[in-house]
């Protein structure tokens, strides 16, 4: 890629950015640096809902270079490329439209990288003024380290060809990304309320986070693998409480996308050890969150997360059993992203009241 395409594919996060910025510097509330962060979560959100949609239309390869398309900054300019790889595979995963989507979800990326990044600098320059800001500069620090993290997966995930390690680790990451400017943006409101009484649910709700980070990688081994309609049934699967399956090949980790560790095509038992484990494990996360949830309801400061806590349950509930049910919808399968993505950041809501209880 030329330093003119990178130079312009740069400016295009600029530019995606841009727009939050006004919207902060212009807004009358005086704690812009909490307007930012909150936002910065919310589109982070936005950008995790937006890869699973790009998953999700096999549009991971629409450009199979990084950071670029075919080594420009737009698919218009690799218009000519695009129309090669097209006619040599009508089939294939590269399409104008496939570009495009992927060239936006790396336009979006870029866009939150730079906000956080603003996110940084302000944090040190409070930080200079106020010590006791300089732990929420290291926070938006540490915020800062793990998104060139992700970008570095990113890149994995298109030059490794999609393989389902990478790709799962890419949406843990993005979880985890989530997390991190949830937790920021928290500790600049202190107006939140604390969970009065809440401390001996403290273990409960790190322990709610921790199985739905599981619950996440699951699901994202199920998706990265195809192997969402290995069970097109309910509550069986393939007619079966326990059907037959493939654990050892369905949960090698390092090997290519459809292939097991030595390179032969992965048997179907595989996917459906895949699916059925996800399928299981849902249950195990629907009773521990619904006793969390039953636990807050009473308490002052987290009886509204405890139904909103419910009300995400049901949601995921509704859309996991719609990509069964209905052969897997986009809109369906991507809510479903969305609303784990929901849970991670109302989860660690909960925790920071809590931990603002216990201290």
């Amino acid at each position: 890629m030329t330093s003119a395409a990178l130079l312009w594919l740069l400016l295009k996060g600029v530019a995606v950015a841009a727009l939050p910025l006004a919207y902060v510097a212009l807004s009358r509330d005086p704690q812009k640096f909490r307007k930012l962060a909150w936002l910065t979560a919310f589109l982070t959100l936005d950008l995790i809902m937006f890869g699973s949609f790009t998953r999700l239309t096999d549009s991971g390869l629409g450009c199979p270079d990084w950071p670029g398309c075919y080594g420009h900054s737009n698919p218009v300019s690799a218009g000519e490329s695009i129309r090669a790889a097209e006619s040599a595979l009508p089939t294939g995963p590269v399409t104008a439209t496939k570009a495009w989507i992927e060239m936006l979800h790396r336009y979006f990326a870029l866009g939150v990288g730079f906000l956080i990044i603003i996110l940084t600098v302000q944090a040190w320059r409070r930080a200079r003024a106020e010590p006791r800001a300089r732990a929420n500069a290291w926070l938006a620090t540490a915020t800062l380290g793990w998104v060139c993290a992700q970008g570095a997966f990113g890149a994995l995930t298109v030059t490794m060809k999609l393989q389902p390690a990478i790709v799962t680790l890419h949406l843990l990451g993005g979880m985890i990304l989530l997390a991190l400017l949830t937790w920021l943006a928290l500790r600049e409101g202190e107006g939140t309320a604390a969970a009065a009484g809440g401390r001996t649910l403290r273990p409960a709700a790190i322990g709610a986070l921790l199985v739905v980070f599981v619950q996440i990688a699951l699901g994202g081994w199920v998706s990265s693998n195809y192997a969402v309609l290995a069970c097109p049934d309910l509550p069986l699967c393939q007619g079966e409480l326990v059907p037959p399956m493939d654990f050892a090949h369905g949960f090698t980790g390092w090997r290519e996308l459809g292939r097991t560790g030595a390179g032969e095509l992965i048997p179907f038992q595989a996917l459906v050890a895949i699916h059925w484990v996800h399928r299981v494990f849902a249950l195990v996360l629907f009773g521990l969150l619904g006793w969390l949830a039953a636990r807050m309801w009473r308490r002052p400061g987290l009886a509204r997360p405890a139904r909103l806590l419910l009300g995400l349950l049901v949601l995921q509930v509704l859309t996991g059993t719609s990509n069964i049910l209905f052969d897997w919808p986009l809109l369906g399968a991507v809510l479903h992203s969305g609303g784990a993505a929901l849970l991670v950041a109302l989860l660690v809501v909960i925790n920071h009241r809590i931990a603002r209880a216990s201290r």
